[in-house]
């Protein structure tokens, strides 16, 4: 292990190092590109792309570029690149992660690689974890790179396909990494090549990197539309749950947040539903809507996990605080809240296309990010993504005080610390940013804050449009806001006049987050540039993460203290014993998290490689001129074999020569014109043979009358439309498989090798699907001639 952290560190220390001497050539060429006028530095830009044509590489032409951006920069923005930027930049061209502390000019360093890469024509990507930052930036950075002579593109939901389609045909497009992934989908979705809006994936710098290609990574993309169900169950389900007693009719594992029935909550519910056995095969769906309702009722908690706004249910993203637009949980379980909260229930979607932000961001060609909290999480980087990360130096020293954790008996105490501090040092003039992990949280903190008198700011998942806005006066004299965790994230904190003398930006957290990056991320809003500043945790014994993962020699201090209970009220434990155990805690659930992510990487795997396969014919498809009457003749043999082989298993006495029959008159031929006295007699070679020509026969004469134009119009119809279809009914397929092989563990299988078994074997009964019933349209169906393509699955 120690050599495996030496060879990290020293291979940090020599990337470090070359991308110092690389800085220090670009900083020798700034007197060179000052003393050239604004046209000559902007002809730069044709002049590197002309010697990327010419056979020179990004490499080749890094040095020069910085130094163009670089003075581009100071006379656009006023702003010059310091070494450690140019030192950043490097790493990122390198497709690798640079993390930076806050404040370091992240948005300025990714000017320098982002240009570089640009000069190839194939279009750069810079991805921001909200529209908010993504219209910032690209106005911001756009000033810089419009006048370089680049392009640059804003992708935004509220675009039409034409004006996506002008975004991404920029040199540069800023865009959520939510919409690319969006993008996608809805790209292998259309059935006209002139409706796709993205271009192959080149390169992409991802901002706050560890936000979303980690704490989002848990979470697939899907693309839904509508499938036909009841909603009485889920109410019948519902008042069921309500009506349960906890430990005696059902019970809820906290660590694993799992919950199930007991023996008398089954007959209970066998009672009232009267069954004979709630657990028979033909009451599935009834158990799968009480396990549901059982979660919404039990486990799923409003205000935390989601808010209830305008009669609607919407998620809350347990990492960043924020409402999550437009997503819905999955399997029936937001139809579950919706009855639990009684507001009007929507109906349960299908899958139509869905991927991992793993797999999305793995199909570029090259990949890097920047964030201030990476380090943490390098193994899964390095082995996901194949990225490393890099730590870059801070420009001046960090002057911020970290103090060690103060732990409180229970929240009521921890609270009313929480509040006397905040009320000391607003007395004093001091800003103050206090990080809460639950919208509820911010809401109790801020009423015990109106009761003391002191003016502040709330800013959570129930009015982060004013996010940016609030964030960025955070800092000025007196200042009291109230946040979850990353609201604001990527707004930079500036210190109003004053401010420094009365000791920085004061962070307070409330509550130990899963994962430590978060609380490094809360920490570095505070000491950017070198400013002063100070930051301190309050935790109490019954916070969430000391409940479920805190360790017993915690409590048993407590214990040891033997005090009466009021004066405990008010007492808190301050140490870095204390500090260790909780990061080991942390430590723990980012694991378990780690498991969770490679687990939904791995068994996205199967899916990745099935939906390449789909996705890559598909446009093959669509992109071709030419009628594809080579491949569906290719489609109709294929079937007519498995049908062959199928009816002639065993030995000739037992053939199924009925049954071969039925397929033909079903799929192939009018019925007045094969009889079973046509199949007798031949042996399975002629069999096959004699059904491919007549088969190749009747496509032939129905399709003579029709131009080539037509005929591959006809025929493309009906290929996108039975593989679109049966697309997505496999996803879905593999979705109930998914979900139900975690049972074969008991029969001492591996569930990720059986779902990779039986995901294969599906996959072949799809394309047999597909064939046969291309085969049974192109030969039974009325050929028109003005037929027009259409999309079956419309999202």
């Amino acid at each position: 292990m120690a050599n495996f952290l030496k060879n990290i560190f020293e291979s940090d220390k020599g990337e470090l190092n070359r991308a110092g001497r690389l800085a220090d050539e670009v900083i020798n060429l700034e007197s060179t590109y000052r003393a050239l006028t604004d046209e000559e530095l902007r002809a730069k830009t044709d002049e590197f792309k002309q010697r990327y044509q010419n056979g020179e590489t990004l490499d080749d032409l890094m040095v020069e570029a910085f130094a163009v951006v670089r003075e581009g920069a100071y006379r656009v923005l006023g702003l010059l690149p310091y070494k450690v930027q140019i030192q950043g930049a490097y790493v990122l061209h390198q497709g690798d992660i640079a993390e930076m502390r806050t404040g370091e000019g992240k948005t300025l360093t990714a000017t320098m690689p982002v240009y570089l890469n640009a000069l190839t024509g194939r279009g750069v990507h810079v991805v921001t974890v909200n529209d908010y930052l993504a219209t910032r930036d690209s106005q911001e950075m756009g000033e810089l790179y419009r006048f370089l002579g680049m392009s640059v593109g804003l992708n935004l939901n509220s675009l039409s396909p034409a004006q996506k389609r002008e975004a991404y045909l920029a040199d540069i497009t800023y865009s959520t990494n939510n919409e690319l992934g969006f993008d996608y989908l809805r790209d292998n979705m259309v059935v006209y090549e002139h409706q796709m809006v993205q271009r192959p994936l080149h390169y992409a710098v991802v901002d706050e990197v560890d936000s979303i290609l980690i704490d989002e990574a848990r979470t697939p993309l899907i693309i839904s539309g509508q499938a036909e169900k009841s909603t009485a169950l889920y109410n019948r389900a519902d008042y069921f749950v309500k009506g349960l007693r906890e430990d005696e009719d059902y019970t809820i594992d906290i660590s694993s947040k799992t919950i199930a029935l007991t023996d008398e909550g089954t007959d209970k519910a066998e009672r009232i539903f009267r069954l004979e056995n709630l657990y028979d095969i033909e009451n599935a769906q009834l158990v799968h809507h009480i396990e549901q309702a059982l979660r919404a009722n039990y486990i799923m908690i409003r205000d935390i996990d989601y808010v209830v706004d305008e009669g609607e249910v919407k998620i809350v993203d347990g990492f960043t605080g924020r409402i999550m637009e437009g997503r819905r949980y999955s399997d029936g379980l937001h139809q579950a809240i919706e009855a639990k909260e009684e507001v009007a229930i929507e109906d349960e979607s299908k899958t139509l296309a869905t991927i991992t932000f793993q797999n999305y961001f793995r199909m570029y060609e090259k990949l890097s990010g920047m964030t201030g909290t990476a380090k943490t999480e390098e193994e899964e980087f390095r082995e996901i993504y194949n990225m490393r990360v890099v730590q870059v130096p801070t420009n001046r020293p960090v002057q911020r005080i970290d103090s060690p954790d103060l732990l409180y008996p229970n929240l009521r105490s921890k609270f009313h610390a929480v509040a006397q501090e905040i009320k000391e040092r607003h007395a004093k003039g001091q800003p103050v940013l206090v990080g809460t992990v639950a919208v509820e949280t911010s809401e109790y903190l801020s009423r015990l804050l109106t009761q003391e008198g002191i003016p502040h700011e709330v800013l959570n998942a129930k009015n982060h449009f004013k996010e940016a806005e609030i964030v960025i006066s955070a800092g000025q004299r007196g200042a009291v806001t109230i946040a979850t965790n990353m609201a604001g994230r990527g707004t930079d904190i500036k210190l109003g006049a004053g401010v420094p003398e009365l000791g920085g930006l004061c962070v307070i957290g409330t509550e130990r987050h899963e994962s430590r990056r978060i609380d490094n991320q809360l920490r570095g809003r505070s000491g950017r540039q070198g400013d002063p500043g100070f930051s301190q945790f309050y935790l109490s014994l019954e916070d969430d993460l000391m409940r479920r993962f805190g360790s017993d020699r915690i409590r048993q201090v407590w214990e040891r203290l033997n005090m009466e209970d009021e004066e405990l009220e008010d007492m808190a434990i301050q140490s870095r014993m204390l500090s260790r155990q909780v990061e080991s805690a942390q430590r723990r659930v980012e694991g378990n998290n780690y498991d969770t992510r490679k687990s939904v990487l791995e068994y996205d795997e199967v899916m990745r490689e099935q939906r390449e396969v789909i996705y890559g014919q598909r446009l093959e498809v669509i992109q071709t001129e030419e009628p594809l009457t080579p491949y569906i003749k290719n489609m109709i043999d294929r079937t007519i074999e498995r049908q062959v082989d199928t009816a002639t298993e065993g030995d000739k006495d037992h053939w199924n020569l009925e049954g071969l029959l039925e397929f033909a008159h079903n799929a192939l031929v009018h019925p007045d014109t094969m009889s079973l006295a046509d199949l007798q007699g031949k042996n399975i070679k002629e069999l096959k043979n004699y059904l491919k020509m007549t088969a190749h026969r009747l496509f032939d004469e129905k399709t003579e009358t029709l131009t080539e134009h037509q005929l591959a119009e006809f025929q493309k119809v009906i290929i996108l439309r039975v593989v679109d279809s049966k697309w997505t009914d496999h996803i879905d397929t593999m979705d109930h498989l998914r979900q139900g092989i975690g049972l074969r563990a008991y029969a001492q299988t591996n569930p990720l090798t059986e779902y990779q078994t039986e995901g294969y074997e599906r996959f072949q009964e799809m394309i047999a699907e597909i064939e046969y019933d291309v085969t049974r349209f192109v030969m039974k169906a009325h050929i028109h001639q003005n037929v027009e393509r259409e999309q079956v699955n419309k999202a």
